[in-house]
């Protein structure tokens, strides 16, 4: 590593990175209760496809003539990273509507295990034991949370741990597809697939009845403009400057904020075992983090 990069990534150089990417977590957190006030009375796949669409325009005004340079390149993987996050978004709307936000925050959550397990799986990149221990923990931590809550593992329990596996997807493919200095171009082809996306099931899939009201729209706003809009900013612009490792322990905050927004602003309460599942899925994906955090820093730094 040059002395550049570790001035940049190091305790001083990164502080301000980390300060926004920990208030992009908060704001993410804050999408799990605001998603389930929204869901509340409008469909799913229709609060899905208004969120995306109406992204789009509100990031496509701020782009302006930078999207007049895209290429038939770009676009296509825009469009392929635009239909992970699509699966990613329709199983998170699915999963916050059938269970509480507290439980859907830590299943999310379970991504940063199944990443390594998709890299092993496509690329034969070595899984270390503190994944695997991650692993085992977060089995023990599904089991409590199956038990302890009354109606068992929900249909939306199940889809915010199927959510997880979309949201390893969208990270691999932004990883591999997104180029710099075409960021928010294409940004804003996935905001559109997305939309694209649920326009097509809302033409397929029956519909229950929808009602915009006051509470929903100040919903769907937040999601609009907040995770939407700012945090893919906010993540493109400063992940860069911290680890993958670094950044993998600041979104481990992402449900501790949906946990506490779940308790003040929706008033839900967790059983004794709902707990030990969500402490046990927290120790999960920390564990290998930490340990792949302490390899870094005592790996010999190389001067350039």
């Amino acid at each position: 590593m040059s002395a550049s990069a570790d001035s940049e990534r190091g305790p001083t150089g990164n502080g301000r990175a980390v300060f926004w990417l920990i208030v992009t977590t908060f704001l993410w957190g804050g999408s799990f209760v605001f998603n389930k006030i929204g869901l509340r009375e409008v469909s799913p796949i229709l609060f899905m496809t208004v969120r995306f669409a109406l992204a789009a325009l509100v990031l496509g005004a701020v782009a302006g003539a930078r999207l007049r340079a895209l290429t038939q390149d770009a676009i296509s993987r825009g469009i392929l990273i635009g239909l992970a996050l699509a699966a990613a978004n329709l199983t998170f709307v699915f999963g916050v509507s059938g269970t509480t936000v507290s439980r859907a925050g830590f299943l999310n959550n379970l991504f940063v295990l199944i990443i390594p397990l998709f890299c092993f799986l496509f690329w034969k990149s070595r899984i270390d034991r503190f994944t695997l221990a991650g692993v085992g923990l977060a089995a023990l931590g599904l089991a409590q949370l199956a038990w302890g809550a009354a109606g068992g593992f929900s249909r939306g329990d199940l889809f915010s741990t199927v959510c997880a596996f979309f949201i390893s997807l969208h990270i691999l493919a932004v990883s591999r597809l997104l180029r710099q200095g075409e960021i928010l171009a294409v940004t804003w082809v996935q905001l559109v697939t997305v939309a694209i996306c649920g326009s097509g099931l809302l033409l397929v899939v029956p519909q229950p009845p929808s009602h915009f009201s006051m509470a929903a729209l100040g919903a769907l706003a937040y999601c609009v403009v907040f995770p939407t809009v700012i945090c893919f900013s906010l993540q493109n612009t400063f992940q860069r400057y911290v680890t993958p490792t670094q950044a993998g322990l600041i979104y481990t905050l992402d449900p501790i904020w949906s946990l506490l927004g779940g308790m003040l602003i929706l008033g839900e309460r967790l059983t004794p075992r709902e707990w030990l599942g969500c402490a046990l899925i927290f120790a999960a994906v920390v564990l290998p983090l930490a340990g792949n955090w302490l390899a870094e820093r005592h790996a010999p730094q190389g001067g350039s």
